[in-house]
């Protein structure tokens, strides 16, 4: 379209050149100039070409007392570039030292000078010189307000200060926010303990595309699991779930989240149920677990709905701890310890060890529960566990077979 404009403005150019050639050539005209006393007399066309040899002469010039100042100019924007590429490779590198004084040499200039503050600044932060960093946030000045809130609240929360990432963030010059900056001030305020309020900026980083979807959807179930824990009253929590996507509340952690917050305030069934219903739908581990964990009480109710979940899930690891647990709490030591054997054998690791040496000391056997907390510690460590006396030749044999079954799917094998 450029070009197509071009050809046209000069073809216009030419016929009117050729017009006005034309008329002066039928009439040259008549002109006079009289200048202090003095009469010159010549035709139009003549004046005409005397106009335009000065006007040639003049421009020409100009363009030659101008020349050594362009050529100084286009120099100095060399150097400049130069001196910036150079920073950010030495940047690159690692060279912070050089890089912050290549940078600094650049930003003396105007051309790419806010690109090269930015990067002398995180050049001096790396190097661990926040006083520099600052100082070369600083220099960028209001018209790059907005450059350097970002770079503020970056640096800030580098540093785990996310109070001042958002006192960056908030300054009125740097307003409206980039898509980069709702990323920094989303992730303030899930450090600063207000993953609510970073929950609330989600759907904004998905209208900018600031982050891939999986990452996005990650930082959805953390958050909302992060906001349930922070809820501050039972009538906030119970808005916060129910404010939650569907997709969402059938997320592990999420569930979690609100069973702990629930039984942390009292809501008993309300946490129990939430983890029920989600085991129910999916089954997964970590929630089997923190069934057998939870300090409420319907102890005779858990209990039960754990035992019918153990017909589904006969090798799973954390409900058969989480039937032991339930078992000690209600003062059935024999019940709880077959459990805890029979989740030693599926691998349920040091908490199964630590369960079973609690047991050990509830009954008085203090060198079994030695056997069992050294054994927690094994387990941990990966080291050879201790045999542990007192079990009938059928429990051994069970716990032998548990074993072997396991070893057929390639998990390693546990002795005791």
């Amino acid at each position: 379209m450029n070009l197509f404009r071009s050809v046209l403005f000069w073809l216009v150019l030419a016929v009117l050149g050729a017009l006005l050639a034309q008329l002066l050539l039928q009439d040259p005209g008549y002109l006079l100039v009289r200048f202090r006393g003095t009469d010159y007399q010549t035709t139009v066309a003549a004046g005409l070409g005397l106009l335009l040899a000065f006007m040639f002469a003049v421009a020409l010039m100009w363009n030659l007392l101008r020349l050594p100042f362009v050529a100084f100019r286009r120099h100095r924007k060399r150097r400049t570039r130069a001196q910036l590429i150079d920073g950010l490779q030495a940047h690159q590198r690692g060279e912070y030292q050089r890089a912050e004084q290549l940078l600094v040499q650049a930003a003396a200039h105007r051309e790419g000078g806010s690109l090269a503050r930015i990067h002398a600044a995180r050049a001096a932060a790396a190097r661990g010189d926040d006083a520099a960093a600052s100082a070369h946030l600083d220099a960028l000045g209001e018209r790059d307000a907005t450059h350097q809130a970002l770079l503020r609240a970056e640096l800030a929360l580098a540093r785990s200060n996310p109070a001042d990432a958002l006192a960056a963030l908030d300054a009125p010059l740097a307003q409206p926010l980039p898509p980069r900056g709702l990323q920094l001030r989303a992730d303030a305020l899930a450090a600063n303990g207000r993953s609510f309020e970073a929950y609330g900026l989600l759907s904004a980083l998905r209208q900018q595309h600031v982050l891939p979807s999986t990452r996005l959807d990650e930082l959805q179930a953390q958050w909302a699991a992060q906001s349930l824990l922070q809820g501050g009253n039972p009538s906030e929590l119970a808005d916060r779930w129910d404010a939650l996507p569907q997709g969402v509340q059938t997320s592990a952690p999420v569930v979690a989240a609100y069973a702990t917050r629930a039984a942390a305030m009292g809501w008993n069934e309300a946490a129990t149920r939430s983890l029920e219903q989600a085991l129910d739908r999916n089954w997964d581990e970590d929630l089997a677990d923190l069934y057998g964990q939870l300090d409420v009480a319907r102890l005779e109710e858990r209990r039960a709905q754990a035992e019918r979940w153990l017909q589904a899930h006969p090798s799973s690891p954390a409900l058969l701890l989480a039937v032991a647990r339930l078992a000690k709490s209600q003062g059935q030591l024999p019940h709880a310890e077959r459990a805890l054997h029979r989740a030693i054998a599926q691998g349920a690791g040091s908490a199964a060890w630590e369960t079973l040496g609690d047991i050990a000391v509830q009954s008085g056997d203090e060198p079994r529960a030695r056997l069992a907390y050294a054994n927690a510690l094994r387990s941990q460590r990966g080291g050879e566990l201790f045999d542990m006396p007192g079990r009938d030749l059928r429990q051994q044999i069970a716990d032998t077979a548990a074993i072997e079954e396991r070893n057929e799917h390639g998990i390693p094998r546990l002795r005791g």
